[in-house]
């Protein structure tokens, strides 16, 4: 459940569903503009709703005070009492105004407040109240009407005037129009606008979804096609419909396979070739080489009786054969390397146990060149490797180090974590630049080639090594600086098939202050 869950998280889906983010983005381009386009209508419609709502009360408004104010300046205040005539102007206006709920009146005396029954006078805001004291002419602004009786509060809109009476202050007239049903009308189109919107944002998505699937599917078939051509399907071939881009994209897949096929065919046949004229020539050598190898010996054991440049002869020639047979040996090893032949034969290996007789295995080597041999060992030291290939890397790094250690001590750190062994060879010699650390895994290379050999090599040791560590699936790196020694740091996995992401030693020497490039591999 949680794994379904996961998959459903926007974040990743945003990540590895096109779809998605297409109609993700379209959705939400739509809904900026449906939203802005909303915004606008329903901002217009209130506008000419509310506007026309106006202009009506207005008019209506005008006329009911322009009749008022000509009955009251005929008005004769010597037999017509004026706050009678005032009265009885505000109540026919009034019953006037309850003909189809169209309008309430009031109007403000010195002494009292008359005109339809039961609005309140909070209903009329002070800003208009003062308008009509200062000024002759028509105000209106929209308010609240409130009612003194239980009948709930309802929006309208509030149109103010004068009353002129001969001899008398100003009377303030007020009409409340009820905008009620303007509300409900713009309630309704704001409803219609958003379902509109709506509608159109999930036709949009399924519109959107369904097209980004049509244009995706030849895409979705190149990958797969890719995919089997990797997996080693080079006769799979996408199929071609139609003559527009998409049908060109299947083409050109297509010619592309098909060339893949040819020159992975080529290739192989290259390959094939390569190794039965490397297996072909192992085969011829090692006959005249034991030949040669079986007479060298017996020279060899009769160089004293020789005269001193014969025995010097025979010498060379018994070192230089077996460097040829090392040489040919490792030759024969990069080939299978070469040939993706190599396997490992996997077991159990205690790597500080076979650091250990390694070091003993070449106690004389360094003892001839002056060097000390140290093995230290932290942790859990057991992995799952190929001890053969294993002991033929820390052989290597053991010979270089003593033949590029100037004599000085040479340590060996073996430590283990709970994904990892590594194994650390760090000699205190003549070390190696940034530059030249870059290429010592590289076939046949030396930092000086003037320097001279002591110890042998075909100067395809590193080389191999390297090959063995990816073999493993581990690491094999290197540290150097000029005159301070250099560091190989060989990491493998503890089991077979694991990945190596962190190593228990580090690349730079812990005797090591400042900071240092280092060369990985």
């Amino acid at each position: 459940m949680k794994r379904w869950l996961a998959r459903l998280n926007p974040l990743q889906l945003w990540s590895r569903s096109l779809p998605y983010r297409v109609v993700t983005s379209t959705m939400l381009a739509a809904v900026l503009i449906l939203m802005a386009t909303g915004w606008f209508l329903t901002a217009q419609s209130v506008q000419g709703i509310m506007a026309g709502k106006t202009q009506a009360s207005v008019a209506e408004a005008s006329s009911v005070v322009t009749s008022m104010q000509r009955d009251l300046s005929a008005t004769d205040p010597r037999t017509t009492s004026l706050g009678e005539r005032i009265t009885q102007l505000t109540r026919e206006a009034a019953n006037r105004g309850k003909v189809g709920n169209q309008y309430f009146v009031v109007v403000e005396t010195s002494i009292a407040q008359i005109g339809t029954e039961g609005v309140a006078s909070s209903s009329i805001p002070d800003s208009i109240r003062a308008a009509a004291a200062d000024e002759d002419g028509l105000w209106s602004t929209p308010t609240m009407i409130r009612f003194t009786d239980s009948r709930p509060e309802e929006p309208g809109l509030v149109v103010a005037s004068r009353l002129l009476a001969p001899g008398q202050e100003p009377y303030r007239i007020f009409f409340l129009f009820s905008t009620g049903q303007e509300q409900q009308t713009l309630a309704v189109v704001q409803q219609a606008t958003l379902a509109t919107g709506l509608f159109v944002i999930v036709g949009l998505a399924v519109m959107v979804y369904l097209i980004s699937l049509q244009m995706l599917r030849p895409v979705r078939d190149a990958r797969l096609a890719a995919e089997r051509l990797a997996a080693g399907h080079l006769t799979d071939r996408m199929k071609v419909t139609g003559t527009e881009d998409l049908a060109g994209l299947a083409r050109s897949m297509n010619h592309m396979a098909a060339e893949l096929e040819h020159k992975i065919t080529e290739l192989e046949h290259l390959s094939a070739v390569q190794q039965r004229f490397v297996s072909d020539v192992s085969h011829e050598l090692r006959t005249p080489l034991t030949t040669i190898r079986m007479a060298s010996e017996v020279i060899h054991a009769h160089r004293f009786s020789f005269d001193a440049a014969s025995g010097r002869s025979a010498e060379l020639l018994s070192a230089e054969l077996d460097r040829f047979e090392e040489l040919l040996a490792d030759l024969l090893e990069i080939s299978r390397f070469d040939a993706g032949a190599a396997q490992l034969a996997l077991d159990d290996v205690d790597l500080h146990g076979l650091s250990t007789e390694e070091v003993a295995a070449v106690q004389r080597l360094a003892e001839e060149s002056g060097s000390t041999l140290t093995v230290l060992a932290s942790g859990n030291c057991v992995a799952e490797v190929d001890g053969r290939r294993i002991r033929r890397i820390l052989r290597n790094l053991l010979t270089n180090a003593i033949e590029h250690g100037e004599g000085r001590p040479i340590v060996v750190q073996v430590a283990g974590d709970d994904k990892s062994v590594a194994i650390a060879v760090r000699d205190h010699g003549v070390g190696f630049t940034v530059a030249e650390g870059g290429q010592v895994f590289n076939r046949f290379w030396r930092a000086d080639p003037s320097r001279g050999r002591r110890v042998g090599g075909t100067g395809l040791g590193l080389s191999i090594a390297l090959e063995d560590a990816r073999l493993h699936g581990g690491w094999l790196t290197a540290w150097g600086r000029p005159g301070e020694g250099a560091q190989f740091r060989l990491t493998v996995p503890r089991r077979a098939g694991d990945t190596v992401r962190s190593s228990p030693l580090p690349l730079i020497p812990d005797d090591v202050k400042e900071d240092v490039d280092a060369i990985s591999n």
